[in-house]
């Protein structure tokens, strides 16, 4: 499945920035009730996804099942995404997506085949952890882009 997901992903780089881009800046940071993530805090949280993501695209490659977990909600607050400015967090979600499509387009079966601890019970190949990653993008991105 993974090379769909990577079509997947491409495509929706080609597609979100300018969706994202037709929202206004006011549109963009409505936080729709206290405790809700923003639009900006949502593409924040998937900015942090990415971030985990390829942590454990490229860790387990050469360490033994390693563990990367985070807790969303601590990172999305840490890291101010409603303060910084759209443009730069639009333009990070794209070039880092276009990396770990690189990233693993050029990854053989075998390391797809290894291991890493994500916060479920049971170890998920890499393959897995990519092929989810893609659908909670799109679960994502769906919700945000449905103003436009």
């Amino acid at each position: 499945m993974t090379s769909e997901s990577l079509s997947r992903l491409r495509h929706l780089c080609q597609i979100i920035p300018g969706l994202l881009l037709k929202l206004s800046e006011e549109d963009i940071s409505f936080k729709p009730k206290p405790g809700k993530w923003s639009i900006k805090e949502t593409l924040g949280h998937l900015i942090d996804s990415a971030t985990n993501n390829h942590h454990r695209f490229v860790r387990a490659q050469f360490e033994d099942k390693p563990t990367i977990t985070y807790n969303a909600d601590d990172w999305v607050g840490a890291s101010h995404y409603q303060a910084m400015p759209t443009q730069l967090l639009i333009s990070f979600w794209h070039n880092y997506n276009l990396y770990l499509a690189e990233l693993i387009r050029q990854q053989p079966d075998e390391i797809m085949s290894k291991e890493c601890y994500s916060g479920y019970e049971t170890p998920r190949t890499l393959e897995w952890l990519f092929d989810d990653y893609v659908v909670h993008l799109e679960h994502h991105l769906r919700e945000m882009v449905e103003y436009v």
